[in-house]
Formats: structure tokens, sequence, C-alpha cells
């Protein structure tokens, strides 16, 4: 456990580094200007996975990011709403946090759930605009049955709300990865000192 604490630490330190490779101002070039490239730190690249400036790998990059973002989205709203003790109509007899992963393959309920979740996946991923070639966007996930009004907003909304998403799915991918970090370690952060799984 010391090691994989020692290990962060210097994964961390080691981002503030400065980079000695040339062909990372490129690739800075290249994507100064991309919808993820935020203040303080603009376009952010410390592994230099895109420094030749490969348009087709960033895009990949982006679209894992984006997909990644928002499961974690759902994932950390998932994780709190369990925690409250609220389960879906048949599946009360699952635990929650990572107490449930081992449930979803012994118990009927945690079969009947997994399912459910495996029919959503194949659907959500064959359903998707992007499946057809016909997105707008990198991550633009629409099908063309559902319309919140994305088509009638202007351009500077559509860029500000990708922003946000963008943003928020970060935040998302830490805040899951810090609430199943403290619940492994048997260190509540919820409200009232409650530990899920436990």
């Amino acid at each position: 456990m010391k090691t994989a604490i020692f290990a962060t630490f210097l994964a961390s330190a080691a981002a503030f580094a400065p980079s000695s490779e040339k062909a990372s101002s490129s690739a800075l070039s290249a994507f100064k200007d991309d919808v993820g490239a935020i203040t303080p730190l603009g376009f952010f690249d410390p592994l230099g996975l895109v420094a030749d400036g490969n348009q087709e790998r960033f895009d990949r990059l982006r679209t894992v990011e984006l997909k990644h973002g928002r499961v974690s989205m759902l994932a950390v709203v998932g994780y709190l709403i369990t925690a409250n003790g609220i389960r879906f109509p048949g599946a009360e007899g699952i635990p929650d946090g990572l107490a449930a992963f081992p449930a979803l393959h012994t118990t009927s309920d945690g079969k009947a759930v997994l399912m459910q979740m495996l029919a959503f996946f194949a659907v959500a991923e064959m359903i998707n605009r992007d499946a057809f070639g016909k997105a707008e966007f990198i991550g633009d996930y629409r099908n063309g049955a559902l319309d919140f009004g994305w088509d009638k907003l202007d351009e500077g909304t559509k860029l500000r709300k990708r922003k946000v998403e963008l943003n928020q799915g970060r935040a998302a991918m830490m805040g899951i990865t810090g609430l199943i970090t403290h619940e492994v370690l048997g260190n509540s952060i919820l409200p009232g000192g409650y530990l899920p799984g436990h």
C-alpha cells in the first residue's frame, strides 16, 4: 500500500517537471484552441500522447475522455444514491459500494441488475449518432430521437456547454476515484461517517 502511495506522489511530481521534448510545441500549437484546453494549464499533455500533432489519435483520446467522464458522472450519482439507501425495485438486496460487484454475480437480483446494465450499454452504443457518421463534433452521441433544444442554441452557448461537460466529467473521474479509494481504505468521507459496503 505504501508503494502505491509513493508511486502516486512520484507521478504527481513528474507531472510538474519540465519537458525536454521539443516535439510537444507542434502539438501545443495544433490543439491549443481545442475545447478541453482551459486556463490555467491550456493544452495539457504531460505524457506526450499527441506530441506529434496526430489529429486522429487526439480525437480518439478525446472520445475516450468524454465517455469516461459521462460514465463517471453517473457513477458518482449512483454511488451517493445507493449509499443513501435508495434502490431500484427488485434490487433491495444488493449492497452498496464495491460490495455490490460480488452480489451482481451471486444473487438472482444481482444477475437481473447486471443484465439490465449490459442491455443499456449495448443499446446506448448501437443507437448513438456517431455510429451513423452524423456527429457534429467528437462526443456528439445524439440520435435524433430526443431533442432537448441543442439545435436551437447559438454556437457560443454550444461551445460553453461542451466545455462544462468536459470539465464536469474530469471532476467526476476524480470524484469516483476518491470515493472508491476512501471506501477501500475504510475511511468514510460521506456525511454521518457512513462507509458503503461495510
